[in-house]
This record gives C-alpha cells, sequence and structure tokens, in this order.
C-alpha cells in the first residue's frame, strides 16, 4: 500500500504569497519554501511514498456555467500595472518550479488540458482505493474527499483534516473558539450537500435555494432534515427540491433545477464524461514516466537558481522524497485497457 501527497500545485503556490510580505522576489522565495516544506512535513507526518503535482488545464466549468469564477475576472482586471508586472513574474517562477519538478524528479506531474487540478485529484484518490492519500490544499471543496485513507494538509496554516478531527501544526486537536469543543469538518457528504445547496461564493457559484436554513421548523424543510432523507428519496428531500424561488431579475427557480447544476460543479464525482474519461487518460500515464537519476544535484542546482539557502541546508531529505518514483501501483487504471 502506499502513501500518495497530492499537492494542489497552483492553490498553494498562489495561498503562499498572499502571506508574504515584500519584493516579488521574496514573495516567490517564499512560496516554494511553504510548498516545499509542506510536502516535507505530509511525507514525514503520513510516511509518504510517493509526490504528485497537479496542475490547472482549462476550466470545462467556465464552459457548463459562465458565471463560474466570473468574479475572479473582475478582480483580476482591476490590478496595477505593478501588480500584473509582479503576477508574470510569479507564474513564471511557478512554470519554472513545475518544468524542474517533471524533468529533473522522480515525483509526478499531471496536467489535462481540459480539466483541473481537483478534477485529477478527485480521479487519483478514486482510483487507487487501497492506498492513503494527503492532499496538500487550502481549498475547502476537498473536504467531500477526506475518508478513513484521505487527509488534507493545508500548508500555509499547518493544519491537517481527518475524518476523527482537525490538527494543528503539533498534531494537537484545534479548539473552537466559541464552543471550546474539537473542531471537526462533520461527514464529508453533507458537507458537499450543503455546498450544493448554498453554492460557493468563492467561486461566483450562485445558491440552489438562497435562505435555506440548515434546520428546519414545522413550517420549512431544513437542509440537514432533506438531507437525511436524501438516500431514500424522502419527504423532506422532496419537498426542499420542489421548492420554487424568484432571483432578483424575476427569474423562477426549481431548487431541484439548481441543486443539479451545483452539483456538477461542485461534486468532484459528478463532472461530465468525457472529463472523467480524459482525466482518466492522464492519471493513467502517470505510471509510464522514465525514471531521473542525478535527483539530489538537481535539486541543490535549483535551490541556488532560487536562492532557496534553508531548502538546501536538507538535501538528502529532499532527494529522497523527490526521488521515490512510482512502485507496484494499484490503481484501477492499471489494469485497465486504454
Amino acid at each position: 500500500m502506499a502513501t500518495y501527497i497530492l499537492v494542489d500545485t497552483a492553490n498553494l503556490f498562489n495561498r503562499a504569497k498572499h502571506v508574504t510580505s515584500g519584493d516579488i522576489d521574496l514573495k516567490i522565495g517564499m512560496a516554494m519554501h511553504i510548498m516545499f516544506n509542506g510536502i516535507r512535513k505530509a511525507w514525514r507526518d503520513f510516511n509518504g511514498t510517493h509526490v504528485v503535482f497537479f496542475l490547472e488545464g482549462r476550466s470545462w466549468r467556465r464552459e457548463f456555467y459562465a458565471p463560474y469564477k466570473a468574479n475572479r475576472d473582475s478582480a483580476a482586471d482591476s490590478r496595477t500595472k505593478r501588480e500584473r508586472e509582479e503576477d508574470g513574474l510569479f507564474y513564471e517562477a511557478l512554470d519554472a518550479m513545475c518544468t524542474y519538478v517533471n524533468d529533473k524528479t522522480n515525483a509526478s506531474v499531471l496536467r489535462n488540458p481540459i480539466a483541473e487540478a481537483d478534477d485529477l485529484i478527485a480521479l487519483w484518490v478514486q482510483t487507487h482505493p487501497q492506498d492513503q492519500h494527503v492532499i496538500i490544499s487550502t481549498d475547502s471543496d476537498f473536504y467531500q474527499l477526506i475518508a478513513p485513507n484521505v487527509s488534507q494538509y493545508n500548508g500555509v496554516t499547518e493544519t491537517t483534516y481527518t475524518l476523527d478531527g482537525v490538527y494543528d501544526a503539533k498534531g494537537r486537536p484545534v479548539i473552537d473558539k466559541k464552543t471550546k469543543m474539537p473542531v471537526t469538518i462533520g461527514d464529508p457528504q453533507y458537507v458537499l450537500f450543503l455546498k450544493c445547496i448554498r453554492g460557493d461564493k468563492s467561486d461566483n457559484v450562485f445558491s440552489a435555494y438562497p435562505g435555506a436554513p440548515k434546520k428546519g421548523t414545522k413550517k420549512r424543510t431544513g437542509i440537514q432534515q432533506a438531507y437525511d432523507d436524501k438516500d431514500t428519496g424522502g419527504y423532506h428531500y422532496n419537498n426542499l427540491m420542489l421548492q420554487k424561488w424568484t432571483d432578483h431579475n424575476g427569474a423562477e427557480h426549481r431548487v431541484r433545477d439548481d441543486y443539479t447544476r451545483n452539483s456538477v460543479l461542485i461534486d468532484l464525482t459528478a463532472q461530465p464524461e468525457q472529463i472523467r474519461l480524459s482525466c482518466a487518460e492522464t492519471v493513467r500515464d502517470a505510471v509510464n514516466k522514465p525514471a531521473v537519476t542525478g535527483v539530489g544535484i538537481h535539486f541543490l542546482k535549483f535551490c541556488t537558481r532560487w536562492d532557496l539557502k534553508r531548502l538546501s541546508d536538507a538535501p538528502d531529505e529532499f532527494a529522497k522524497i523527490l526521488n521515490a518514483g512510482i512502485k507496484n501501483s494499484t490503481s484501477t487504471l492499471a489494469r485497465a485497457p486504454k
């Protein structure tokens, strides 16, 4: 059984940029330090055996749903000239790092031209059911994947999310400041259902039922009640799904229709079939990467190129991590014909 460290590369790199002040060189260096130190911590804590970097392709979700992440376009358009120039340098550094990992290490680098990194990560987990997985990302969308064999590590806040609870950098339970109780993510499938009903403001995915309460009353079905009835198609589930509401433009919506739309956008098992098949090809091909030699030397050269002094102090440890290729894959795709 393998333990895969799954890196949501652009997510972690971008989040790291926003927690660092200073000039662009400092931001790039700090982002790389956070990236590789997060991988090292996950490798140590979970006894990793192989690292997989997942990159972004074209977002099919924008074609499926025009408002998807349109809010981020507005934010990008409002950047100053200096901010645009810094972003250009930042993404050039990200591309250079990914090229280095792909060409000079035995870690895997996966990118699908028509899918997002989330899609590839989800399919990797789904097609390696016998293995352990640690997803390195700050994105709460991955909570739906957490299972006995899947954990999530936030490399920026150094927080680990598991079915059993949420833990800080020292492995201590995170305590809710209001309730004084240990924080948990709850049932991952309820988390997913709740998000499909309420939408996702960060991705500009609108609610399927604005104002729907979590807990119901005698006169109104709550989201929790509907979820409890979901698998059996019971009264509360159908009652919620058949509700109608009118938006600010006067257009009428039925909850079931918008919930179905949001499920395609948010549920990482509900992508269109052609997307899943394409991602399956990308995952399957990962096991065929030719072996690379001289990984330790290449790592030191990489550290010198980007002035990563603190990383270069542990060359043997990082070389071991980056030299570990895929061995004896148990992927359900490995045995399937192309």
